[in-house]
């Protein structure tokens, strides 16, 4: 699939969670992922990874900027710059760095999230040093003109027809709920964009933009798969250390303030024929004991059919047929940096009121706020966890162990990272779990988002929930 058939709404619906380790509390020696990690004298941070498990190899380049800090009269502008990545390079022309990768029988891709924007190709290992060279190639000399971008701004400005404004559900909860819950602009702006912002943007904003963040300074490197450590190096060296570092701007403060009444909104979706509803919470910052707790609640309460919103609005009450949901809807617990919420949603039958609905979730929610849960509980979330992290880190040859080292070492200069996110999700405790629900999952830190059905009135007989 190539970045021109991934839209932000297809990442929300296909993002996986990365990174997530453990059997039970009791489990063998965990597996390590070899790790090596330097820097280029420019700014460029390398993490490699061999894997000789297949002749394949993973290229990743992740750079330090995503919608979160987007310029504020440019929504959407770190999507459309996605966009603009892929139409040629000084020796590249537009479409000829795809034909390359398809006539080698690899894949490639790129996407937008809160905190980076991300180039990957998945190719045999015989052809990596042609993949470094592309992508020094794009980072080095990207070719801009006005054609590439009026072109652009119109197939991004079809995404958000197509994916938000015309469709049932669009933005339901991965972008709507952000803008709803946050209160700093950089956590709460129509980040997929207004189309005003979008058709604004001029050749001068996307030089500007390309200068200041898609430097090697502001960008990592990872490789994962079939590769000779010492041949990538010379490689890495000869076609990206040229480069220049630009010079970084100040980060924004994106801090939020601590929600301290529960918010309710309501919007009507035109096209929707069943209602929905959907419930946020602010959760701790990333990487402290009470994350590693929140990403324990997050699979005690919602993820797998043994979750107990499932068991309780799916299978006992029959509201619905799925409810889904998690920390970092277009991503996963670990890959962002800034502030970011725990999301519950479902697609609803009528017949069932949105109070009636969070009549039945609340005591399921407030009963992990007012006794310890049990280390049978922990076990059986450390092993949901343990088997989606094995998972995501061998699909695609290694993509979302690339995925994890670019990330940790974007926002904490440490790769390495990945083989201690099992060891401090073994250190929860029921009473950290029930400390965390105490201050996270209270009704005065919430925000609900109740999803009128515009095309009730249109939809033919009664049918089942999603």
């Amino acid at each position: 699939m190539t970045h021109h058939a991934r839209s932000l709404a297809s990442i929300a619906t296909l993002a996986v969670g990365l990174g997530f380790g453990a059997l039970a509390q009791e489990a063998p020696a965990q597996f390590t992922v070899p790790i090596t990690y330097y820097k280029l004298p420019n700014g460029l941070k390398v993490a490699l990874s061999r894997d000789t498990t297949a002749p394949l190899v993973v290229v990743a380049v992740y750079y330090n900027i995503g919608f979160r800090i987007e310029p504020k009269n440019r929504t959407g502008f770190a999507h459309l710059f996605e966009h603009l990545m892929f139409e040629g390079s000084k020796n590249m022309p537009k479409g000829e760095f795809d034909k390359l990768i398809e006539g080698n029988g690899g894949l490639s891709n790129g996407s937008t999230r809160f905190d980076f924007t991300n180039y990957f190709e998945v190719v045999p290992s015989h052809v990596l040093e042609t993949m470094l060279w592309g992508e020094a190639d794009r980072m080095r000399s990207l070719a801009l003109n006005e054609e590439s971008l009026k072109n652009q701004q119109g197939v991004v400005g079809n995404e958000v027809k197509v994916n938000v404004l015309n469709r049932p559900y669009g933005g339901f909860p991965w972008l709507d709920m952000p803008q709803y819950a946050n209160k700093n602009w950089y956590n709460a702006h129509n980040f997929y964009g207004d189309l005003a912002d979008l058709e604004a943007a001029t050749l001068t904003d996307a030089k500007n933009f390309n200068q200041t963040f898609y430097a090697p300074n502001n960008a990592a490197l990872a490789l994962v798969g079939d590769f000779d450590e010492d041949q990538a190096k010379q490689w890495i060296e000869k076609y990206f250390s040229s480069i220049p570092a630009s010079k970084l701007p100040e980060k924004p403060d994106l801090s939020e303030p601590r929600q301290e009444a529960e918010k309710r909104f309501t919007k009507t979706d035109k096209l929707a024929e069943k209602p929905a509803l959907a419930i946020a919470y602010h959760i701790p910052e990333r990487l402290t004991p009470e994350h590693y707790a929140m990403v324990l609640l997050d699979q005690i309460l919602l993820q797998g059919d043994d979750s107990l919103l499932t068991q309780e609005l799916v299978k006992k009450r029959g509201f619905t047929d799925s409810v889904d949901g998690g920390i970092n809807l277009l991503g996963n617990a670990f890959n962002y940096s800034g502030p970011m919420l725990w999301m519950a949603s479902l697609i609803h039958d009528a017949s069932a009121k949105p109070d009636q609905i969070l009549a039945a979730a609340d005591p399921v929610i407030d009963s992990l706020r007012e006794k310890p849960v049990t280390k049978e509980q922990i076990g059986r979330a450390l092993v949901k966890l343990r088997a989606q992290y094995y998972k995501d880190l061998t699909q695609f040859g290694g993509l979302g162990r690339a995925d994890l080292m670019a990330s940790l070492a974007l926002f904490n200069d440490n790769p390495a990272l990945i083989n201690s996110l099992e060891k401090d999700l073994r250190k929860v405790t029921p009473e950290l779990i029930e400390k965390t629900a105490k201050e996270y999952l209270r009704r005065t830190n919430r925000t609900v988002l109740v999803v009128e059905a515009g095309a009730a009135g249109k939809a033919q007989g009664t049918g089942g929930a999603r």
